[in-house]
């Protein structure tokens, strides 16, 4: 089979490939159909936590799949309510609602913003505010949700009530409160497609605390920046914040589709029988892939992914070019066109991606220092 030609014609053109047909992997590793080499410095954009064909991650799937690979939501299962215990008990939520993906998670969320204010402060609360050059997910409320106009024009009309702030605006922010009925605030810590921008600390906090004033639901969208990606469990953890909703997915089961959507004590109970559900959320497999994952995510492990950003960020600073992000959430403002960039880098035998003018890298958070440091060296070549 020709898989470019197979897929061109057969797949819907939503995608605007590179011209690699990827084969196979190992761990950091990836082979194209021509038997080419790369390093892969992109995790399937932040999803391949550890990589490619992890043994611990496939002996936990391959295990759970021979046991029990699906019941629905009608029914308890383990690898479920495991999970569950480890998310909560870790970042101190009481409850959780998974989904398949990011986009169901922030719909989750947005859902939860909204009945919570609805019964608390009165149905005209529906409001949520995000941020310019945010991005949230492809459904119809996540689309109207990104602070990007350029996601507005498609699809008209997207889900009503959605305000947008200027990132790091904190008056801006306070005027938005204090001239509409606001049920939520949703926010990025790290704006990844947009443009890998890291929210000021001041700014963060400053959410947090104008929302606990108004008792409006403080959400963080950690579908990209959560489960290790910027040195902590969840990024938000950075700023010393503790929000009502955060919505994570990607990297949590490390290569199949799981959202979630993790709820505080102020909004555990929100949701009740029939307000939520979802044939495959929770699905055994993929939760028992999570919870290989979450128990390898210890504190020393995260240590070694903020050493990791740090020398990537030390050694591309060191050549001139401005770095953005944390962790290994990596944006670098490039002197080319970034397209430029991309096409040198995959000649040279390493795939990254971009985030507007920025190349953005997200390698799988176990890369061996070096493959690492060989991917910045031709990172840097292709920079020029």
């Amino acid at each position: 089979m020709n898989i470019k030609q197979t897929d061109s014609r057969y797949v819907a053109h939503t995608y605007k490939r590179f011209d690699v047909a990827i084969v196979k992997g190992d761990g950091c590793l990836c082979y194209d159909d021509n038997g080419k080499e790369y390093i892969d410095m992109t995790s399937g954009i932040g999803v391949n936590a550890f990589g490619y064909a992890d043994p611990v991650w496939a002996q936990a799937v391959a295990d759970q799949a021979k046991t029990l690979q699906h019941t629905s939501n009608l029914y308890y299962t383990a690898p479920c309510a495991e999970l569950a215990e480890i998310l909560c008990t870790r970042t101190g939520m009481s409850r959780v609602f998974f989904s398949n993906s990011g986009a169901e998670a922030n719909e989750c969320a947005v859902k939860v913003a909204r009945k919570y204010a609805a019964e608390h402060k009165g149905a005209e609360y529906y409001n949520i505010i995000t941020l310019n050059k945010s991005f949230h997910g492809r459904t119809l409320t996540t689309l109207a949700a990104t602070g990007q106009d350029s996601f507005h024009h498609t699809f008209l009309p997207l889900t009503d009530g959605f305000l947008y702030a200027e990132p790091n605006d904190i008056d801006g922010l306070k005027k938005l409160v204090n001239e509409n009925k606001i049920a939520g605030i949703l926010i990025e810590t790290v704006q990844g497609e947009g443009g890998v921008n890291a929210l000021d600390a001041d700014f963060v906090k400053a959410v947090d605390m104008i929302c606990k004033e108004n008792d409006i639901v403080f959400m963080v969208d950690e579908v990209q920046t959560g489960n290790g990606r910027t040195g902590k469990l969840y990024s938000y953890m950075h700023f010393g914040v503790q929000p009502d909703v955060v919505s994570t997915a990607k990297g949590l089961a490390a290569g199949l589709p799981m959202g979630a959507t993790l709820m505080s004590e102020k909004v555990a109970d929100v949701l009740s029988y029939g307000d939520h559900g979802s044939t495959f959320g929770g699905n055994p497999v993929c939760a028992a892939a999570a919870v290989s994952v979450m128990n390898r995510m210890d504190e020393a492990f995260l240590a070694e992914v903020t050493e990791k950003g740090k020398y990537i960020k030390e050694r591309i600073e060191a050549a001139c070019y401005p770095v953005s992000g944390l962790g290994l959430m990596i944006g670098i403002k490039t002197k080319k066109p970034v397209s430029e960039v991309l096409a040198a880098c995959i000649e040279k035998g390493v795939l990254c991606l971009s985030a507007k003018e920025k190349l953005r890298l997200l390698p799988p958070l176990n890369i061996p220092m070096d493959l690492l440091e060989e991917a910045v060296d031709k990172i840097i070549e292709a920079l020029g």
